[in-house]
């Protein structure tokens, strides 16, 4: 390809690259519109609101409880809770995983109780975290910490399996210090799997803390959609439930803000 060509064909890419987002944002906002009128449709003509509720009975129900204050006050409770459930989960699953993949005996030791642990449900354990730390603000976050934390580990763990060892042994050619190594090879290695642990734990956390809500709490969305299905009120439920859901789209979009930012060098 000449100089002339290449030339011309960057603008081109340029072009394409925003005609595609606005594309897949059109796309995006045709399907949802579809699928509420789909809904919608269904509550007027074809299913007892009971069942189903209507996307337009959830609006109405979701912006009395803004004008009130009420969404925003559980809201930001189930939001604290799983925020802080998941930066608990980082911050100790990170230098565990680490550890795992360090300390290989050690690990193959204690590899049963890890995954045994990790697959104790646990919805079994809200009980024992509501006896254990009552019911306020500490049992959700130990609840969504408890959901998330083997997640970071273990997906840490695997991504330092993958690391190029003739890259780490070039480093130890070169003099550098086991730190030094960690810190610039084996942790920016496992970046993205840290970003794929983030995305799950968005969704987990949040998990973990309207669970808690649910066995024991006065306050969160959990709490207020328990609260809703006791009085039989479909909309109400399905408004906690749009409302979490919401709340997980943002979650994503800053992880996916922060792989971008973390990560732009591997698409380089």
């Amino acid at each position: 390809m000449s100089a002339a060509s290449e030339t011309a064909a960057l603008p081109r890419r340029a072009v394409a690259r925003p005609d595609r987002r606005w594309r897949l944002v059109r796309d995006r906002v045709l399907l949802f519109a579809v699928i509420l009128a789909a809904w919608e449709s269904a509550g007027v003509f074809g299913v007892d609101p009971i069942w189903i509720s209507r996307p337009s009975l959830i609006a109405e129900r979701l912006w009395s409880l803004a004008l009130t204050g009420e969404l925003f006050r559980h809201a930001g409770r189930t939001v604290t809770e799983a925020g802080l459930g998941l930066t608990l989960a980082f911050v100790v699953g990170v230098p565990i995983g680490v550890a795992m993949a360090r300390y290989k005996y050690a690990n193959a030791v204690a590899e049963p109780l890890v995954l045994g642990l990790y697959s104790l449900p646990r919805v079994a354990l809200a009980p024992l975290f509501i006896i254990w730390f009552g019911i306020d603000l500490f049992s959700k976050v130990m609840m969504a910490f408890s959901t998330v934390l083997f997640v970071f580990m273990l997906n840490v763990h695997e991504g330092l399996k993958t690391v190029d060892r003739d890259l780490v042994d070039l480093f130890r050619t070169m003099r550098a210090s086991p730190g030094f190594i960690t810190r610039r090879v084996l942790l920016a290695w496992v970046v993205p799997w840290m970003i794929a642990g983030l995305r799950l734990g968005v969704g987990l956390s949040l998990i973990g803390a309207v669970v808690a809500e649910l066995i024991g709490s006065s306050a969160g969305l959990g709490w207020y959609i328990e609260r809703a299905g006791g009085h039989l009120d479909t909309t109400g439920v399905f408004a906690g439930l749009v409302a979490l859901m919401v709340i997980a789209m943002l979650g994503n979009a800053v992880v996916a803000l922060l792989e971008r930012r973390f990560s732009a060098w591997r698409s380089a």
